[in-house]
């Protein structure tokens, strides 16, 4: 325990409290039980260790245990909350569950937590895993206990308090769609937009950028590996076949474009016969949070249903997979999806490039872009790159980056 409360005190003490993305301000701090998923790499480490900082320096007993350590190959996660407990520990830190090494048959890291939170309720518990944790079949069930919230990677609004240093407040989708040209004209003053714009396409997504500029891509090269190499095998019975099928498969979507994408021509290429595998794998990239899949709206097994378009979750990482196949158009269109989905609902329709939240149609393009294909659509506008300020409904895409 000793060796724990080292660590932890260390990195707390080390801990940069400058910056804090939007999602602390949302966490209700003062629930028993929260979970924060998120891809690997979005800051959720730094999120956690942040308000441990924040409440250590309270006065209040803090500790920040990461389970993928050594100490956790022989000792029970339990047994380490009882003790920090009866010690006056008040709040417990846990990151990295998934990779926590079960040390009974019938009682993994979720039954653990499950049983901290009943026998301990005066111990408060935040922990933290990949968003591949939806595919994990937990034998306790935390969903009546914990406050689950997702982090995304950074928007484009953190991408410019972070590293640029201007602080802007969130615009809701709302406020963007009926007073897009005041706000833009408020935001442009300050700064030139469209250059940090196109900077943040390429190396904004992940915060790890300014720790070494020159190798964010090898970086987040590694990033992938590790999620699909291991993070899927903790959580997932797969074999060493498919994972090789889950690189082809990325690799396939970064260089194609989505309106062209052929499940059929892709099955055939990698050699998998059954397109209902071909679905699976697509559903295991996306939880994983490398891909974004785009439907029309459905019922029933969403999971098995053909996808009308895929794209990779996020701009940065075809810069990392295939960076001389780079297309535009795609890269817009990856960016208000992934910006746009992590607050609101986001379909396929029928004309058009999305809907938003079943009543909203959007087109994306360049500054040539016109309404023609949408023009008698009620309720529809274009989102355009390439402009620093919009007119009636034509709104700058960089704009839909200041949600969150």
């Amino acid at each position: 325990m000793q060796q724990l409360h080292e660590i932890s005190n260390r990195l707390l003490k080390s801990t940069d409290i400058n910056f804090k993305r939007s999602l602390y301000n949302q966490i209700d701090w003062n629930d028993k039980l929260i979970e924060i998923k998120g891809a690997r790499g979005v800051g959720k480490t730094t999120l956690m260790l942040q308000k441990a900082k924040e409440i250590s320096d309270s006065g209040k007993s803090v500790l920040y245990i990461s389970l993928d350590i050594p100490y956790f190959y022989k000792n029970q996660l339990f047994e380490t909350a009882e003790e920090f407990f009866k010690y006056g520990g008040q709040y417990l830190f846990i990151d990295e569950v998934h990779k926590y090494p079960q040390k009974q048959k019938k009682i993994d890291w979720a039954q653990e937590l499950k049983n901290i939170y009943d026998t301990i309720p005066d111990l408060f518990v935040i922990y933290s895993g990949s968003s591949i944790l939806q595919l994990y079949q937990s034998q306790g069930d935390l969903s009546r206990r914990k406050s689950p919230y997702f982090l995304n990677g950074l928007s484009f609004r953190e991408y410019l308090q972070f590293y640029k240093k201007i602080n802007y407040k969130t615009i809701t989708f709302k406020e963007i769609i009926n007073n897009h040209q005041d706000i833009s004209n408020e935001i442009i003053r300050k700064i030139k937009i469209l250059p940090e714009f196109n900077n943040y396409l390429q190396t904004g997504y992940y915060p790890f950028y300014a720790e070494n500029p020159e190798k964010y891509f090898e970086r987040l090269t590694e990033v992938i590996n590790v999620v699909i190499e291991t993070d899927i095998p903790y959580v997932s019975d797969i074999s060493y076949e498919t994972l090789h099928k889950l690189k082809q498969l990325l690799s396939a979507v970064a260089s194609t474009v989505p309106y062209s994408l052929n499940l059929s021509d892709i099955s055939s290429k990698l050699y998998i016969t059954d397109q209902r595998t071909l679905l699976k794998y697509f559903n295991l990239l996306e939880i994983a949070e490398l891909i974004n899949t785009l439907g029309a709206k459905v019922t029933g097994n969403q999971i098995l249903s053909k996808p009308q378009k895929i794209y990779m979750n996020n701009t940065n990482l075809p810069y990392a997979i295939d960076k001389e196949n780079i297309q535009v158009g795609t890269q817009r269109e990856t960016f208000f999806l992934n910006q746009l989905r992590y607050l609101h609902k986001v379909n396929y329709p029928k004309i058009g490039d999305f809907i938003i939240d079943n009543k909203f149609t959007f087109e994306i393009g360049g500054k040539n872009k016109d309404k023609k294909q949408i023009k008698d659509i009620e309720n529809s506008y274009l989102a355009i790159d390439n402009i620093e300020t919009g007119f009636a409904n034509k709104i700058p895409l960089w704009l839909f980056g200041f949600l969150y």
